[in-house]
């Protein structure tokens, strides 16, 4: 295998699509150091393992030699991505936008060596542009193309509005490229548009087009749906390391490879060997483990990894509980309260259907124990700790009303 060759399996390793591939394969070959982009608008002060796909692609980048440029969306985050939205984005104030911004540069870091990345902000080049040079480019792109984006297209059918600005966010997107005379660009498979919106651009300005890596979203703990706060099924890089440790561990073991193939920096031809060692017997444990610590590690600390991993194996292997638990109140009434209701109201489970089906599954524990009557009442007056799945504990006191 060429150098060619191996640059070239690492680039598309967990990649969507690579547009356009022979490209690249020219640009490579050529020695230089490809000036390869990625832009994050700082719509929010704290990043998640999602969010970290893009940005351990760049490490990829970096390792085999390339200059990496960390483009912060100060400009274009005043406007709001309009992707996947079925609404107008609320743009942020100026101050918010540098706050966010200056966590990022904390956060990514952690990923990316500071000494061979080249952080930009698009203000750098928009403030100067002014309202003319914003209604040149304007003119560059039409509206019948814009509609042509999935998200535009929904709204417009559906009689939802779209204003004027959010037509703005992928010229201005496209323009980065042209600024920063990129040679590749990375973005999430919704992204698509936009970085090619860059290619159209750049050969207007007589620039080479720039390659496009699109990167898939990464599925959240549940294995279903995206990563998201909003589904509760994310793991934060600022939380604490047995947060992470514990939730990296309750992963399917299916999901574990694509967790692997997305975020470990682990080479292929290891993550290859664990496959084969899994295969033959070894239990997938065991590899995840190695995942756990390795990001534990990168966010943390190699003793917060072996010190999270030391808790794991005394909560879940030996059965311990630990001291930190959240002590909860719950009032009822003299003749208690059903188990389910229980659950429900210490947070342990969204609903008490929920609460009913965990149990039915063997995944609550009430003082250690393996709870399996459903129709177990708790006497007003008890103090008990209850687990469900692996993670979650409360200590729960019902008092009388």
């Amino acid at each position: 295998m060429t150098d060619v060759q191996k640059a070239l399996s690492l680039i598309k390793r967990g990649a969507d699509e690579l547009l356009i591939e022979a490209e690249l394969i020219d640009k490579l070959k050529s020695g230089r150091p490809l000036r390869v982009k990625a832009g994050f608008d700082p719509t929010a002060p704290d990043l998640h393992l999602g969010h970290t796909v893009l940005i351990n692609k760049l490490r990829h980048f970096q390792e085999l030699g390339h200059h990496v440029m960390f483009l912060i969306g100060d400009f274009t985050g005043m406007i709001g991505d309009p992707t996947g939205r079925n609404a107008t984005r609320p743009p942020l104030s100026r101050e918010q936008i540098l706050d966010n911004a200056k966590t990022y540069r904390e956060q990514v870091f952690k990923i990316l060596d500071p000494e061979k990345t080249e952080v930009c902000f698009n203000s750098t080049w928009f403030e100067p542009i002014g309202a003319a040079g914003m209604i040149k480019l304007a003119a560059l792109h039409t509206v019948a193309r814009m509609l042509e984006r999935d998200d535009f297209a929904k709204r417009y059918a559906n009689n939802q509005p779209i204003a004027i600005h959010e037509f703005l966010y992928p010229l201005c997107q496209g323009y980065d490229s042209v600024a920063m005379r990129a040679d590749v660009e990375l973005g999430g498979t919704d992204q698509k548009f936009n970085l090619l919106v860059g290619r159209e651009l750049q050969k207007h300005y007589g620039q080479a087009p720039q390659c496009i890596l699109t990167m898939p979203l990464l599925e959240g703990l549940d294995g279903v749906n995206k990563m998201s706060k909003s589904y509760g099924n994310y793991v934060g890089i600022n939380e604490p390391p047995r947060e992470i440790f514990g939730k990296l561990m309750s992963v399917s073991d299916e999901l574990m490879w694509r967790y692997y193939e997305l975020l470990s920096f682990r080479s292929n031809e290891e993550i290859a060997q664990f496959r084969k060692e899994v295969g033959e017997g070894r239990n997938p444990r065991d590899i995840k483990v190695l995942l756990a610590q390795e990001i534990v590690a990168r966010f943390h600390s190699r003793k917060d990894a072996e010190e999270a991993l030391a808790d794991f194996e005394a909560r879940f292997r030996q059965g311990a509980i630990p001291d930190d638990i959240e002590q909860t109140a719950i009032e009822c009434g003299p003749e208690g309260m059903p188990i389910a209701q229980v659950l429900k109201q210490a947070g342990l489970t969204a609903s008490t259907s929920e609460a009913l089906r965990m149990i039915e599954q063997g995944g609550v524990r009430l003082d250690s124990e393996k709870l399996s009557d459903r129709a177990l009442v708790l006497k007003a007056g008890s103090s008990v700790v209850l687990q469900v799945g692996k993670r979650k504990f409360a200590r729960v006191e019902l008092r009388p009303k």
